[in-house]
């Protein structure tokens, strides 16, 4: 879960027409090298030079593979792949976001790659990463990098605020909030409307949007009604910021924390870099990173997210063997370090990290919060079950519809989604 890349769509458009790699089409000469396409959908600025510089060592390596790169907006990618799928034109190697591998492979999108060379280091890996990217018990993509949502708060203000340890639960947020506006006279929190930062909300109360295992829709039940609530007591209160339900709201919260003009906000690590550019980071050891707060419940939860690298099933056989050890070496230990090192994001394997990299206090804050990380159900419908929520919870936050209402309108969506789920 990111934020999108900026580009143009007749641009990406006339990219990916050209560039897209369906075996037989990449134009490769009998006794030549292998071409492979991939379709990254990292950070176009901050992010994809890293992975380009990493495809030059492959190729250095490996005179027999050419890797043509292609950076695909993140928030177009999932559709685009879809398509190019269906009409045998995709991309050899994806980097597919964690929450897209049940819905592509059920559709034979992904080739499996349980004993494969892209899963040789299978063991190397954390094991709830590699739970995350199976489905029906066998593996589609090995993890690139991961996330969650952590509390992220500036040191500087809770210490003028007299606070000496960051939120334990949600209560202890609206105080601290209150406390950090009444001493420093900046919000305290700044929360927002969108489902997936809803989320720790849900699995404060223990539930979620559904009960995948019990095949039960689940968003409207005491226990979610609960965690909205306190969701929504969130954006009214002393040092609790009014909820932003413009299109731009994202970039409201996150320019606000960056420049000390809010005290804390959820968000995930791959603001890391965007952390460190603003005014009130430029010493990065003032960057606090928590788990996010607890709910009733007494625990608390946020959802893992992050990046795998997939293999298109449609390529041919050559393709798919350069496909593997392309997808082999990215997400190696040495690969990992540096993409950590240069993009400041979660390696998926332990061995990745290294002091160099736990040197980053970003890095090494979201470390810790990992172990609170939830996986998502391998239910190829899930990440899509966010889209009715992403409607209604603005107009909820914004006072234009009642939280039961909202959550009604939204249960009426996602029984169109997943049509066998019981209410």
């Amino acid at each position: 879960m990111r934020r999108g890349i900026a580009a143009t769509a007749l641009a990406a458009s006339l990219a990916l027409a050209a560039t897209a790699c369906g075996g037989s089409d990449s134009g490769d000469k009998a006794d030549g090298p292998v071409t492979i396409t991939w379709w990254d959908t990292s950070n176009a600025t901050n992010e994809a030079p890293t992975y380009q510089a990493l495809i030059k060592q492959f190729e250095a390596a490996n005179k027999d593979i050419k890797v043509n790169y292609v950076n695909v907006q993140f928030d177009q990618a999932q559709n685009k792949f879809d398509t190019a799928a269906g009409s045998k034109g995709a991309p050899d190697v994806l980097r597919s976001e964690v929450g897209w591998t049940p819905a592509f492979a059920k559709k034979g999108y992904f080739l499996p790659l349980d004993g494969t060379e892209a899963l040789a280091d299978q063991a190397k890996f954390q094991p709830s990463l590699i739970k995350q990217a199976q489905y029906e018990g066998k593996t589609y993509g090995v993890p690139l990098v991961t996330d969650t949502l952590a509390l992220v708060y500036n040191k500087q203000l809770f210490a003028k605020a007299g606070i000496t340890e960051a939120p334990k639960t949600w209560d202890d947020l609206k105080k601290a909030a209150a406390t950090v506006k009444d001493k420093t006279g900046v919000d305290g929190y700044w929360g927002s409307t969108q489902a997936y930062y809803a989320q720790p909300y849900l699995y404060g109360e223990g539930t979620d949007t559904v009960d995948a295992a019990g095949k039960k829709i689940t968003v409207t039940s005491a226990a979610a009604k609960k965690g909205y609530s306190t969701w929504l007591s969130l954006f009214d209160g002393k040092g609790l910021h009014k909820a932003d339900t413009t299109a731009d709201a994202y970039a409201h919260i996150q320019d606000a924390f960056v420049n000390g003009k809010v005290a804390a906000i959820i968000q995930g690590p791959w603001e890391i870099t965007n952390f460190y550019k603003g005014s009130a980071f430029k010493d990065k050891a003032n960057l606090g990173i928590a788990t996010v707060p607890a709910g009733s419940a007494g625990k608390a939860g946020a959802p893992t997210g992050g990046h795998n690298l997939s293999v298109y099933a449609g390529s041919d056989a050559a393709h798919q063997k350069a496909a593997l050890k392309f997808v082999n070496f990215m997400t190696s230990a040495k690969s990992q370090t540096e993409i950590a090192l240069k993009n400041s994001t979660l390696p998926t394997r332990d061995d990745a990290y290294t002091a160099e990299v736990k040197a980053d206090p970003g890095i090494a804050g979201y470390q810790t919060v990992l172990p609170a990380a939830q996986p998502r159900p391998a239910l190829p419908e899930y990440s899509s079950l966010w889209g009715p929520l992403d409607t209604e919870l603005p107009k909820i936050a914004g006072g234009k519809e009642s939280l039961d209402k909202g959550l009604s309108n939204a249960e009426l969506a996602i029984t169109k989604l997943v049509p066998d789920f019981s209410k």
